[in-house]
């Protein structure tokens, strides 16, 4: 099996078959990544199709000073955050269309309560969005993380930590 730098080089030089190999490859991880925190399957594959969209630009420029899987998990994480941003306000809850309580789907519930925890986790700072983000949805180990963004593996730990605290107390009403 080649290489993900073997498969980029090849595209470089104009193999749209390599680039359909890596996309084959990271799919199913990359819409994994993204159904964990959407609402749906469909905005799910529109974030990973958009994620592919902007590999196939990207990677005609690619330097190879990470490595592919790096390069794709950072686009993920800054994907998520535009669209935690972009969706915080539009699916705001109308109470004058809440049902009768007798009929309420727990489904419903658990997508709102799902909704407003990406919520909080959109306002934290930064490199705490980013900790806590690829702790929860893929379970990225510290050391992972640290490389991802270029901190220690201590200072990952420790925004997790004031992340999940942080969370904790805008998720406490």
């Amino acid at each position: 099996m080649r290489t993900d730098n073997e498969l980029i080089k090849d595209f470089q030089e104009g193999s749209e078959e390599a680039f359909n190999d890596l996309v084959n490859r990271y799919l199913s991880s990359t819409y994994g990544f993204f159904r964990k925190f959407t609402d749906s399957s469909e905005e799910a594959e529109d974030l990973a199709q958009n994620i592919f969209i902007k590999m196939y630009k990207a990677l005609k420029k690619f330097r190879f000073e990470s490595e592919f899987k790096t390069y794709l998990y950072r686009a993920n994480v800054n994907m998520s955050n535009t669209y935690l941003r972009r969706t915080k306000w539009k699916n705001m809850l109308h109470l004058d269309q809440a049902p009768e309580p007798s009929f309420i789907d727990h489904s419903v519930e658990d997508a709102w309560m799902k909704k407003e925890l990406w919520d909080a986790i959109a306002s934290l700072p930064k490199r705490q969005r980013k900790v806590i983000t690829m702790r929860l949805t893929e379970k990225t180990p510290y050391k992972e993380i640290a490389n991802i963004l270029g901190v220690s593996e201590n200072s990952a730990k420790v925004s997790y930590h004031h992340a999940v605290t942080s969370l904790k107390e805008k998720l406490k009403n």
